[in-house]
């Protein structure tokens, strides 16, 4: 674990509509979809080619009892999810869902900052390792962006416990400072206090493409709709923000426009 632990290595969409998020997210991002087998639970598994790129569930209707509605979350490695989780409490964040083992998989929490934008704690089981992926490989996630209740505080948070450290920063003017966070020495996000137009804090989570103008046309196409963008954002990428059918965000980042 010692390789992966503070990074993202999963991404997971909980939706109210598991088929019809399927045939989006398949024509959007070209996945391929298969049902995982879980025990007792419909879980799709999304991948690029063989490689898994992320998952699908139903929103649980405990989340749902919570306030939650559709959205997508990421997986952080950790060496020991039950600690992690008394460190969140104790750093001012909160546990959504205890720690519990996944058959065959490995062990996992569902977490909140201290403005609620939720995240998973996950420790595989030994000898499962994530693939390892170029930062632009396209069906993959490419960035992890943090709309934050307040950037300062959430910054603390995520770096007493995952060891992120700070990178450049990017003067919004009015917007406030967009801060770029790297783990292990390698830029992988960045966060900054959301804006007031937005409901709540979250995480929203970059997929590469192969074009933004493109997969516009798809995200359209598959009954979704552009909320943001095309934007050209520092370093040369291009940016588009989507909403998918059930409301979800889906961010899209390409090196070509």
């Amino acid at each position: 674990m010692a390789d992966s632990q503070g990074k993202f290595v999963w991404y997971e969409l909980l939706t109210t509509d598991m088929a019809a998020a399927e045939k989006f997210y398949r024509g959007v991002l070209g996945w391929s979809a298969r049902e995982a087998g879980a025990p007792g639970m419909s879980y799709t598994l999304f991948s690029v080619g063989e490689v898994g790129a992320a998952g699908m569930l139903t929103l649980p209707k405990a989340a749902k009892d919570m306030g939650a509605t559709p959205h997508w979350t990421g997986y952080i490695a950790v060496d020991d999810v039950d600690a992690y989780a008394r460190k969140v409490t104790e750093a001012g964040g909160r546990i959504y869902a205890p720690a519990t083992d996944i058959p065959s998989i490995g062990r996992f929490a569902a977490a909140g900052d201290p403005h609620g934008a939720d995240f998973v704690i996950f420790k595989p089981l030994p000898g499962m390792r994530a693939p390892v992926i170029a930062p632009d490989a396209v069906g993959h996630a490419g960035w992890r962006e943090l709309m934050a209740g307040d950037l300062e505080t959430e910054f603390a948070f995520y770096s007493k416990l995952f060891g992120w450290t700070k990178g450049d920063a990017v003067d919004m003017g009015p917007m406030g400072r967009y801060q770029l966070f790297a783990t292990g020495g390698t830029t992988i996000g960045g966060m900054m206090t959301k804006p007031q137009s937005l409901p709540r804090p979250g995480w929203n989570y970059y997929f590469n493409v192969a074009g933004v103008n493109d997969s516009i046309a798809k995200v359209k196409a598959g009954g979704g709709k552009v909320v943001n963008g095309p934007h050209l954002v520092p370093g040369g990428s291009w940016i588009v923000q989507c909403l998918d059918p059930q409301g979800v965000m889906l961010a899209l980042v390409s090196r070509n426009q």
